[in-house]
This record gives structure tokens, sequence and C-alpha cells, in this order.
């Protein structure tokens, strides 16, 4: 067996960003192409002169091994690169520097429905994915029952994927992924699509996947998850490693960082390059005054100055977390049938929560902003805050892991048949 399932050395991906100069067309793409040395020396000089085109680099200098059978969990903020390290090792896209070893058939769940021709109906691609694997069909045929149990899709295992749900692609997505016998898995945070019946199957299936000697890269913001499923964590933050270690060290050093850089408002004040933004963001209390620090009987208002670059349908959502990455609750504009403006310009948006009865404790805020048109999302979890006990729910000190709700419940005896 080989001492190491992958290994990265110096391992650095660098993408342009801003407005390109012009468009180029074939025959020029093909002069530059034979011109290569002269064209890098160009380019660059392009770039240092060309202020709305730079580099940007989403990794660096990266290097680690994952030995066989090893599960290794990959966490960091959002922008971190951990999303562009996966597509490297799956061949997906290139490094700019470095190098990343693969040994052993490569399994890759990126995104709902990766490897998937929406017109093929779900048990062709089954097929179809086996078939990119290097697996023969009589292979997939005695797999095949086991992976349509597991995915839950039985009754439209025969209709085209175009026409099911981003839970049902993802359900069969990971069935597949799981269950052709790869030796090295590769999971991103599409698991945050299915239920938490199915996110538990995904994690036993994982599981097992280690327990078989093969490997494990699992990308996830549920840092719980992360935690129980593996033997080695990866904290990624701007494209390099942060740290590296047992899983509990490192999501306490990833939960001290988010604590340390968030607060009760944001401000950007570089120019961003994108068609729409949420520039300002505060949270503040009854009175309207920015706060940190909130009731438990008391309700959370949200300020917002949002900035719109290009006009376009957009919408909003509002998550409350726990520290840990685990979700609270959740306020898409749709729901209220509230429409976000869509026109050029800076637009000041509040939002008040309900009383939620949270337990004492401090919680994230995610505010997401969705391009409809381009199905793009920003996103920005830069906002904490501290619910305190206020004495008017219970008189006794609440102990925060009792639950996540202080609800009401209705009480009633019944005594010989009579209700009292």
């Amino acid at each position: 067996m080989n001492e190491t399932a992958i290994r990265v050395e110096g391992l650095g991906k660098r993408f342009r960003i801003g407005t390109p100069v012009s468009r180029r067309s074939l025959r020029r793409g093909l002069l530059r192409a034979a011109e290569w040395p002269l064209r890098v020396v160009r380019d660059r000089l392009a770039a240092a002169s060309n202020p709305s085109e730079r580099a940007f680099w989403a990794l660096r200098d990266l290097s680690f091994e994952v030995a066989p059978g090893e599960a290794l969990g990959i966490i960091g903020r959002n922008g971190a690169g951990k999303s562009t390290l996966l597509k490297i090792l799956s061949r997906i896209t290139e490094p700019t520097e470095g190098r990343a070893e693969i040994r052993g058939r490569v399994s890759s769940l990126l995104e709902v429905g990766t490897g998937f021709h929406p017109e093929l109906t779900g048990r062709e691609n089954v097929f179809l994915n086996g078939a990119i694997l290097g697996m023969r069909r009589s292979e997939i045929r005695a797999r095949f029952d086991e992976i349509v149990e597991f995915s839950g899709v039985e009754k439209f295992i025969d209709t085209p994927v175009k026409r099911f749900s981003s839970g049902m692609r993802v359900r069969l997505a990971f069935a597949v992924a799981a269950h052709l016998e790869p030796e090295i898995l590769i999971v991103d945070e599409v698991l945050a699509v299915g239920d938490t019946e199915f996110q538990q199957r995904c994690l036993g299936r994982m599981r097992t996947v280690t327990g078989d000697g093969r490997t494990v890269l699992f990308v996830s913001h549920n840092l719980a998850a992360v935690e129980g499923l593996c033997s080695r964590a990866l904290l990624l933050r701007d494209g390099r490693i942060a740290a590296e270690g047992e899983p509990t060290d490192v999501v306490g050093a990833y939960l001290g960082e988010i604590e340390e850089s968030a607060g009760s408002s944001y401000a950007c004040d570089e120019a961003i390059d994108a068609r729409a933004w949420i520039q300002e963001a505060s949270l503040r209390d009854e009175r309207g005054l920015e706060s940190g620090r909130f009731s438990m009987s008391g309700s959370i208002g949200i300020r917002m100055l949002l900035r719109i670059a290009e006009a376009s349908h957009y919408t909003m959502s509002i998550q409350l977390k726990e520290f840990d990455g685990n979700p609270v609750a959740h306020f898409p504009s749709e729901d209220a049938a509230f429409e976000v403006p869509g026109k050029t310009g800076e637009h000041e948006i509040q939002v008040t929560l309900p009383p939620l009865r949270l337990y004492p404790g401090r919680y994230l805020v995610r505010l997401a902003l969705t391009d409809v048109a381009l199905h793009t999302q920003r996103e920005l979890q830069k906002l904490c805050f501290t619910i305190v006990q206020d004495g008017k729910l219970c008189q006794r000190s609440l102990l925060r892991r009792a639950g996540l709700v202080f609800a009401d419940a209705e009480w009633r005896v019944r005594a010989h048949g009579a209700e009292s």
C-alpha cells in the first residue's frame, strides 16, 4: 500500500479578476499561443499597467499529505480557497504553481448534480458516472440497487435528472459517489442541501468508506460533523493553511478567528468588483440603536446598506447560526413577499426579527444576497450577537445546552376524566 493517497506540494492557484482590455479572436488567440514566451512577458506588463485587471491568489503555497484510510476535514470562511483546492484535487482545474499527486480512483461531489447530464434519466446517469470512474457495466449493475435505495429516489429513477429537485439530485449524486468504491472520496458542502436524516446517512456512509481503508476529504461548515467524522483537519485562511492537526484544536482556532473578527456592525470601505453587494450592516435594538446584546424576549433589528452596480433581480436571506456552524433560523426575503431593490444605486433595508426566545449564548448572522438572473450569491458573515437572560421568561439560571429555544408549553391536568 502506498504511504500517501494525496500529496500536495507548494500548491497555488491564481485567477485574473477585473474587466479584460478586449475580447480576443480565435486567430489572435492561436497566434498568441505560438508566441507563448513573449506573451507571458507582455501579459504581465499589461496586468501591471491595467488597474482594472489584477491577479487574485485563491491558494498559495499549500503543502500537506493525506494517508490512505484517513478522513481529512477542511474548514475556513467563504473565499478561503476550500472549493478551489477540491477542484484541483478533482482534476477540474489546474494549479498555477506547485503540484498535487493523487494515488487512486477519485469520486467527487462538489456541486449539486456534479457530473450528471440533465437530459439523461437517473438510471442512465448512474451508469454514466460509473463509466467515468472506469467501472465495468457489470460492476455498476451489482451496486445499482444499493445506490438507488440509499438515494431514496426509486420512483423517479427513470425520470430525466433535469426534473429532479436540488435535494433529489444531491441524494442520487452522493449515493453514486460513495457506493462505486472510489479509493478517494471528495465531498464539498453540498450535503447542506439534504435533510437532517439524509445528512446522518451520508456521514455514516463516509465512516464506512474510511473504515474500508479508503480516503475522504470533507469540506463543511458543520463543525460538529467535521469533529465527529475526521481524524485530522486543516484550517484555510486567504488561500493558506492557518492551522493543522486534531479536529477539536483546529475547530477551536476557527471559532476564535470568527469571534475575533465578528461584531455588531460591518462596513466595506474598499471598491468591490461585483454587480451588487452589502456595503454596510449593523444590528439594532428595539430603540433603533446599534447593539450586540439582546434579551431572550426581545426582537433583533438589522440595518443594511445595499449597493447595486448593475440592475437585476435580487433576493436576500438572513440566517442565524451557532458559533459551531449549526443553523438556528432562516429568513428569506421571498417568504416575506419582500421585493429587494434591483435598480442601481444605494438602498437602505431594515429588517426586524421577531422574538425567538433563544437560550443565552453567542450567535452569528449570515447575510446572503442572490442575483437570481446569474444564479450567483454573495455572503456576509461578520455580524454576531449575544443573547442574555432578562428574567421575564424564567427566574432560574438557564443552561445553554438545554436547548436552542425557551418556548412556552400549555400544561393541563385531568382528574377523574374532568379537565381542570
